[in-house]
């Protein structure tokens, strides 16, 4: 892997020490309804983002089962915003690195359209490098978690793209055939699944798994050789991701089988994270690993944190093929840069560009456009894979993929593009010091070699 510095990935965030006492907090709905309307929400790479108002200003928030308090960690760009009753307080969450200095901030308000907490308390990282939107492609706030699932029933259909929140003491459905409602273990504002895994093609595991929709990964796996928990040979080392207290790294690999109740995923990707990494936590306890977004998407959820159970029925999306970096590829926003485009053909007549997610154009002439875009860069490499061996490097200036300009498509769909199916041809035109360079690379499947 080449240099990571200043690249933030949006795997786990852990949220493990917090200093002082913890404030009275609950979410409340308006007086006489018993649920929310629908909450549309953004999944992108696998991660549920959705709008809230904090202190009366606007913000993004990854949905993020694994964090007890809400965290800020991406402020720049707003105008303004109020906390309430500051004071600096050190934090602890996974990765290699020291404990991080924040904020801790009390009595502020939450809302998440009709759902609304007026004392909530929350923790702002200063540390800039903490910042998801370029790695995303929009604007992201912050991360959110227990004190949203801990009064209510939550509906999060991942196929639709909503959420909705129940009174759970009012909340009834019709039981479906095709859904399974499995056990859910909650501890220190953490909640776990039960399921089994198959791996080395022996029997099946029993495995204890955390619930983390703030993780894109899929499964995460810690090694135990005594359980059977052992990496298989067919693996490679991975930069698996970015946690409050430094860098994730792991062994990528793929098991033959995830089995949550009566469902089964078959070759499921999967990463055996170095155990130093979770140095600073103290409650793993008999936990085997994480559920990541990649996994959970695959499944419409009733998430009961007061009933203590989780019911799962597949979606459209249960069947996708699990997605590995094949080229081996990061990519990120960096910076704006413009784009001359002519918007008329031969004849004279203006096109249509209803692709274009330019936010600033100027016309010049009646023929030709000068957009401002978002520009694509390459943040991070893995040593060995395609992308390496033809001489793409960090910091290249990515400018088309397959003849295909980029500025035209958001960023997770760049990325499809460079890592689509083994065995394609891929052509990426780059800018590097002021030059255009093409590289092209085969992509290959990573566990046949």
């Amino acid at each position: 892997m080449r240099s990571l510095r200043g690249y933030v990935f949006w795997v786990v965030v852990g949220f493990l020490l917090a200093s002082g006492p913890v404030t009275a907090q609950h979410y409340l709905l308006p007086s006489g309804k018993d649920h929310t309307d629908r909450i549309r929400f953004e999944l992108i790479n696998n991660l549920v983002i959705i709008p809230m108002e904090v202190n009366g200003a606007s913000l993004n928030f990854i949905l993020d089962s694994g964090v007890s308090k809400p965290i800020l960690f991406n402020l720049t760009g707003q105008d303004s915003i109020e906390l309430r009753e500051v004071s600096p307080i050190t934090i602890r969450g996974l990765g290699d690195g020291e404990p991080v200095e924040a904020l801790r901030s009390l009595g502020n308000t939450f809302s998440v359209q009709s759902l609304k907490n007026l004392s909530q308390e929350l923790y702002v990282v200063l540390d800039k490098e903490m910042n998801f939107s370029s790695s995303l492609g929009i604007p992201v706030h912050g991360i959110i978690g227990y004190d949203l699932f801990r009064d209510y029933v939550v509906e999060i259909n991942y196929s639709r793209q909503f959420l909705r929140f129940h009174n759970p003491e009012t909340y009834t459905r019709k039981i479906r055939r095709d859904e399974v409602t499995l056990p859910l273990t909650l501890a220190e504002n953490k909640a776990y699944l039960h399921g089994s895994v198959v791996v080395n093609n022996e029997d099946e595991i029993p495995v204890k798994l955390l619930m983390d929709t703030g993780s894109s990964d899929a499964l995460w796996l810690f090694p135990d050789a005594e359980k059977g928990l052992t990496v298989p040979d067919k693996h490679y080392e991975d930069y698996l991701g970015k946690g409050l207290s430094g860098t994730i790294f792991g062994k990528r690999t793929k098991i033959q089988q995830v089995r949550l109740g009566d469902f089964v995923l078959q070759d499921a990707k999967a990463a055996f994270p170095q155990m130093e990494s979770f140095r600073l936590a103290t409650n793993l306890g008999d936990r085997n690993g994480s559920a990541g977004g990649e996994l959970l998407k695959r499944f419409n959820m009733i998430v009961d944190y007061p009933g203590h159970r989780i019911t799962l029925s597949k979606n459209a999306l249960f069947n996708k093929p699990f997605q590995f970096n094949l080229a081996g590829i990061e990519l990120e926003h960096a910076g704006i840069r413009y784009i001359a485009e002519r918007i008329a053909d031969s004849n004279g007549f203006v096109q249509s560009d209803d692709n274009s997610f330019s936010s600033v154009q100027i016309m010049v002439g009646s023929q030709t456009r000068l957009s401002l875009v978002p520009e694509i860069v390459v943040s991070a490499i893995r040593a060995g894979s395609p992308a390496e061996e033809v001489g793409l490097r960090t910091g290249d200036v990515i400018l088309a993929v397959n003849g295909k300009p980029v500025h035209r498509y958001k960023l997770q769909e760049v990325m499809e593009m460079i890592n689509s199916k083994k065995g394609r041809s891929i052509r990426v035109l780059i800018e590097r010091y002021n030059q255009d360079l093409l590289f092209s690379f085969v992509v290959r499947d990573l566990f046949e070699e």
